[in-house]
This record gives C-alpha cells, structure tokens and sequence, in this order.
C-alpha cells in the first residue's frame, strides 16, 4: 500500500489510545460515557478490540475535550 495504514488498523489504534487515555485520566467508561452524553455500553463497544463501533469525528473531539487530550494523540502509535 501506498505508506497508510488499513483502516481496521488506525481504528484498532484509536480505539485503544481511548481507552489508554482514560485510565490515564482516572475516569470509569461509566464518567466519560456520561459526560461525552453517549451510552455506557457504546463506549464498553468503542474500546472493545471485539467491539469495533464505528466513532464519528464529532464523538472523537468530545472524548478528547474530557479526557484533555489532543485529538492527534489518538494517533498515537505503541
């Protein structure tokens, strides 16, 4: 391929930097769910590497807002 990641790749990456960051913030999926005004179980869904819920751009920014992170440090590679 042409230097860029599958799609399944940068959406398994960002899905587990949510994660990462919120536990690194301290908050349960329970608080970030409440305070991003999405489902419990949509989150549980988003940071599942089962789960893979598709996310919009919108839902990315709000999660980085709460967390205080930048949006690119989803990116983030291990």
């Amino acid at each position: 391929m042409d230097g860029f990641i599958t799609k399944d790749d940068l959406h398994k990456t960002v899905c587990k930097n949510i994660k990462k960051k919120r536990l690194a913030a301290g908050m349960t999926q329970e608080e970030l769910s409440e305070r991003i005004n999405l489902s419990h179980e949509y989150l549980r869904q988003l940071e599942s590497e089962k789960g893979q819920k598709d996310f919009s751009f919108y839902t990315l920014y709000k999660i980085s807002m709460v967390l205080d992170v930048t949006l690119d440090s989803f990116l983030e590679k291990e």
